[in-house]
């Protein structure tokens, strides 16, 4: 059986491509290694995006497993604009209703979504690693998941946590999805 897990990173200090982790994330990174470990199946392939949050987010699994982390630059998140964007928010809104929309210098919905389809087929296709991760970016995630659920939009964007994480199965010829995060809730006594 085909399983694919999609990671949205950990919580990071920015939005560079070499932003690292806030203290928070690094906690969930851990988190999350835990929950991961906790699966029934084992993983055997980890696939990344290059920005370091992607990165940082999957290393404690990867190194308590024994797993190589490979990047690949298809899975870097999604450019809206080369130039700051005031209303960033109603253009990924508008950027999820028109997939070919996209300011100078961006990247349509469209054109990103091609990009993360490649590597979405290829490991669908790999027949030597059954269970694969592949960590990316929330609005890259969110358009990779439209391939399993097709209405998985703007508003469900707005839902994702830091980290977050969906299972993809094949079960005969249909894939299920199932958001597998657990977020842990802290209580103060």
């Amino acid at each position: 059986m085909k399983r694919i897990l999609l990671i949205r990173h950990c919580q990071a200090l920015g939005q560079h491509s070499d932003s690292p982790l806030s203290k928070k994330g690094i906690q969930k990174a851990y988190e999350l290694a835990r929950q991961l470990e906790r699966l029934s199946f084992p993983i055997n392939r980890i696939i990344t995006s290059p920005y370091l949050r992607a990165q940082e987010s999957i290393k404690p699994f990867a190194a308590r497993q024994g797993i190589p982390v490979e990047t690949d630059e298809r899975l870097k998140e999604r450019l809206l604009s080369e130039q700051p964007v005031d209303d960033w928010i109603d253009i990924l809104e508008e950027s999820f209703q028109n997939f070919h929309f996209k300011l100078p210098g961006g990247e349509s919905s469209n054109e990103a979504y091609q990009r993360a389809e490649q590597v979405l087929n290829e490991c669908m296709k790999d027949e030597v690693n059954e269970n694969i991760i592949i960590v990316t970016h929330g609005n890259l995630l969110a358009l990779m998941l439209q391939k399993f659920h097709v209405d998985f939009g703007f508003h469900e964007w707005k839902t994702l946590t830091n980290p977050d994480a969906f299972l993809i199965q094949r079960i005969g010829g249909e894939y299920i999805t199932e958001r597998i995060w657990e977020e842990k809730q802290s209580h103060f006594y």
